[in-house]
């Protein structure tokens, strides 16, 4: 089982705020990559669709989502949290 991470967009996408808190959410990521619970992130081709993560326990998506600066400084307007069965490893 995996988790997929869901951040939805707000209507209006601040791209500089997102360049003033992005160091600190890669940041943020990269912990999680580190220790080995994130496998994947990443935003869709199309930025207002929103992005998504996948890790490896619901504690670390939880745990990601509600420290990360985006979510901290309202660049996100919604998150949620998927289970996941990976079919293909």
């Amino acid at each position: 089982m995996k988790y997929v991470l869901l951040y939805e967009s707000p209507p209006e996408l601040d791209m500089e705020a997102i360049q003033t808190h992005f160091p600190a959410h890669r940041a943020r990521w990269r912990e999680f990559s580190e220790a080995g619970t994130l496998l994947a992130i990443g935003p869709f081709a199309d930025p207002r669709d929103g992005a998504m993560a996948v890790l490896t326990t619901r504690e670390a998506a939880e745990e990601l989502a509600t420290g990360d600066p985006f979510v901290l400084n309202g660049l996100v307007a919604r998150w949620s949290i998927k289970e996941w069965n990976e079919a293909l490893l």
